[in-house]
């Protein structure tokens, strides 16, 4: 397995267990700052992974399409945008 799926995978399974750690926490009626600590690192788990992707995608799919005239090119700027304006929106 290459390095860059073992990333994201890794990244997958820490954030699966903070999220049944965060529905534990919510379970006991825990303190509401300790589940928002989980919760937070979920989503930075999240974010990471979400970023490997990008960068994987934009090196392998995007090197291509930006670089040479390719018929496609517009087409996948959007697409890089709509994905960023998701990713960054709070």
């Amino acid at each position: 397995m290459n390095t860059y799926k073992s990333k994201l995978q890794l990244n997958l399974k820490k954030a699966l267990w903070t999220l049944r750690k965060v529905e534990e926490l919510i379970e006991q009626d825990a303190y509401c700052a300790d589940i928002a600590h989980q919760v937070n690192a979920t989503m930075w788990l999240l974010q990471s992974l979400n970023r490997e992707l990008l960068k994987n995608h934009l090196s392998c799919c995007g090197s291509n399409k930006l670089t040479h005239n390719h018929p496609e090119k517009d087409e996948f700027i959007e697409e890089l945008v709509r994905t960023w304006d998701v990713a960054t929106r709070k």
